[in-house]
């Protein structure tokens, strides 16, 4: 086959590329038209309630992908997601792409987009990573009504006894602003409310996006609605959404959000890009209706976890798998040269020089990953996510490497060469052989653990540290989640994603640490309990230089400067 050309930007690809009316990638999915909502000519969202049933057919099988620990040069999870779905069409396979959405902090800060990179990307482009179907600012207005409903009822006599000082749900806006991290409201005199301290996360990083993304349908939504916890009252008694009775509201406010919106790769494989939790501080998976949706309409439904899989894979299996049947039958693990020497200690300016004894070092970390994956009943594949600098050397060592663990690996050039092209056949041959393997999918605890019990299993298991020390508010939050009855649910761990340790500072694949928890916060409506660790923030802050000084228009209105 042809070579295509190297790509310059991932902007330039995905304008040259042939995209198809989204009505042709609906009839290829087996989606009906009277299910389709469009949003222009390029895009829609499902109405899935008005898909056909096709009692004979079963679920397709689920592929994750995740990846070692994240660096600053790149791992490119997401284009081997795509590249990996793209060629497992092409080898005749009826084949579904489900991923996240983009949140614009990053976009606009520093780690770019969502969407896959080179030929290996779903489309438009542009539109999925700026604003989209407006899924986010829905989100966004459900979480802020209800602060406004909140605030409004201590006002107006505030018959619940909510106290203010111990309200724990936050405002939330897509962007990263460290500014309003801390902020006292209601200031300005009696007819102003009441002041009180509070603050905003990310949108990524809201309770209600979580319920969003684990809700089965829109019922369900509603009740997680109904559950969640935003404060106590004044004698320490949880106060719901339920017990404000303004559920019916918020769900009214993300009625079209839930539906699942479809699009396309470069290659026209079918697309559900829907939802889009942080993995570092939430459970970082795509909606639950977007995979059973696809796995209702095809036999391989692709998606991803966001970050190594020390977070994201942890909790697609222990958080998501859990609350719906979309536990995976293969797992690919993202891997790049230059990541590898990263944590094997070399510098990022000095990554385009060879280097096997840096890569030799940097294994450790990938080892580890691998090993995790096995813990929950499954044998990985290794995707080497092949970059132009990379050495013929540098690859065979790697894939060497691999061969004397007993790890299933294949470079994928899905960036240079698409997995519509050659690039990644290799990869889908050895995830087609997975597959047809037997399965043995299990959870890594039990939900009979205590809540410190599930924090430790994880911690000493997964990360790899000797132990786990709770700070005394910590402490007293573990208490209060046994006696509230609120033990049996699981844990979702916010850490950095570039460390197994909660330091980022600390590469590799450390040992003899210990991961500070120094709070809990109970997400009832989700149905999990997120253990903040070490500094991690549930709103970032932007860098010196933000990716936005490098964004514009031109004269046609496209977009300049997105990646």
């Amino acid at each position: 086959m042809k070579s295509l050309p190297t790509p310059t930007s991932d902007l330039e690809v995905a304008r040259n590329a042939a995209i198809q009316p989204i009505d042709d990638i609906a009839a290829k999915a087996g989606i009906p038209t009277a299910a389709l909502e469009h949003y222009g000519r390029y895009k829609a969202k499902i109405d899935t309630a008005k898909l056909l049933p096709n009692p004979g057919k079963p679920a397709g099988k689920v592929v994750l992908v995740t990846a070692m620990s994240p660096t600053p040069a790149g791992e490119g999870k997401s284009t081997c997601t795509v590249g990996l779905a793209d060629s497992l069409g092409r080898s005749g396979r009826n084949v579904m792409i489900a991923l996240r959405e983009p949140s614009l902090g990053p976009i606009l800060g520093m780690k770019g987009g969502a969407t896959g990179g080179g030929y290996s990307q779903v489309l438009p482009m542009e539109d999925i990573n700026l604003h989209f179907t407006g899924d986010f600012h829905a989100v966004t207005s459900a979480n802020n009504a209800l602060m406004a409903l909140v605030d409004n009822h201590i006002y107006q006599g505030n018959q619940l006894n909510i106290d203010p000082r111990r309200i724990t749900f936050k405002r939330v806006l897509d962007m990263n602003d460290r500014a309003l991290r801390e902020v006292v409201i209601g200031l300005g005199g009696p007819t102003q409310g009441t002041p009180r301290q509070d603050g905003f996360d990310i949108t990524v990083a809201s309770e209600i996006m979580a319920v969003f993304c684990l809700a089965s349908d829109l019922q369900d939504l509603k009740h997680r609605l109904a559950k969640i916890t935003f404060g106590y009252t004044f004698d320490r008694k949880p106060v719901t959404v339920g017990d404000l009775g303004v559920e019916g509201a918020l769900t009214l406010l993300l009625r079209d959000a839930i539906k699942p919106n479809l699009v396309q790769s470069i290659a026209g494989t079918p697309a559900l890009v829907h939802g889009g939790p942080f993995a570092n501080i939430a459970h970082g998976c795509n909606s639950v209706i977007a995979t059973s949706t696809a796995r209702q309409l095809a036999d391989i439904v692709v998606t991803e976890a966001g970050f190594g899989a020390d977070l994201g894979a942890e909790k697609f299996m222990d958080i998501k798998a859990r609350y719906a049947d979309v536990a995976p039958a293969a797992v690919v693990i993202v891997a790049t040269i230059r990541a590898l020497k990263m944590h094997g200690g070399v510098a990022k300016t000095e990554l385009q020089k060879s280097d096997p004894a840096a890569l030799e070092s940097g294994v450790a970390n990938l080892r580890r990953h691998v090993h995790n994956v096995e813990k929950f009943g499954i044998v990985p594949v290794v995707a080497i996510n092949r970059f132009a600098t990379d050495t013929e050397e540098e690859l065979d060592w790697l894939l060497a490497w691999c061969a004397a663990e007993g790890i299933e690996a294949a470079v994928a050039d899905v960036w240079g060469q698409g997995g519509g092209g050659s690039g990644g056949d290799e990869l889908a041959a050895k995830v087609l052989t997975a597959l047809a393997g037997p399965q043995s999918f299990r959870h890594l605890y039990p939900l009979e653990l205590s809540v410190e019990e599930k924090i430790r299993t994880i911690v000493q298991e997964i990360y790899g540290a000797d132990g786990v020390d709770f700070s005394v508010p910590a402490l007293r939050r573990l208490a209060e989640i046994e006696a509230n009855g609120w033990g049996g649910l699981p844990v979702c761990m916010a850490k950095t994603q570039y460390s197994f340790s909660d330091d980022p500072a600390i590469l590799g694949a450390p040992k003899g640490f210990t991961v500070h928890v120094r709070d809990l916060i109970t997400k009832t409506g989700a149905g999990f309990i997120v253990a903040l660790t070490g500094t991690v923030m549930t709103m970032p802050g932007l860098p010196k230089e933000p990716a936005a000084m490098r964004m514009d228009v031109d004269d046609e209105g496209g977009a300049v400067g997105l990646f």
